[in-house]
């Protein structure tokens, strides 16, 4: 047996149980539609407008804009916990990538993008 067996048996077990996951659900399931079903549901509130219309897209904009904080967020702990041996290289590389970040939002910032409306 080779090393990487277990890493090839985890791998197909994982893989038929996400592909089972995936399946069955649809396989199994009982249908059986009716108009109250196909409608959609807005919390409790009737609906008012057609389900198939479009969003703005500064919906899908203050969602980048908020993956992108995250991420930075993230990305400033480990170099909190790594700055006594990081030293003056890793404050430089951090101010870096703060004007980088910055410039990122003057310029959304410019083009209204944190505005709700």
């Amino acid at each position: 047996m080779t090393p990487y067996a277990p890493v090839a048996i985890f791998v197909a077990v994982a893989f038929a149980a996400a592909l089972g996951f995936s399946l069955l659900p649809g396989v199994l399931a009982q249908r059986k539609p009716n108009p109250e079903k196909e409608q959609a549901y807005e919390c409790g509130v009737e609906p008012t407008s057609s389900v198939a219309g479009r969003f703005p897209v500064k919906f899908y904009l203050i969602a980048m804009l908020f993956v992108v904080l995250d991420v930075e967020a993230a990305s400033f702990y480990p170099w909190a916990v790594e700055m006594h041996a990081l030293r003056v290289f890793g404050l430089i590389e951090m101010a870096v990538f703060v004007v980088v970040l910055a410039i990122g939002y003057a310029y959304v910032w410019k083009r209204k993008g944190f505005e709700w409306r």
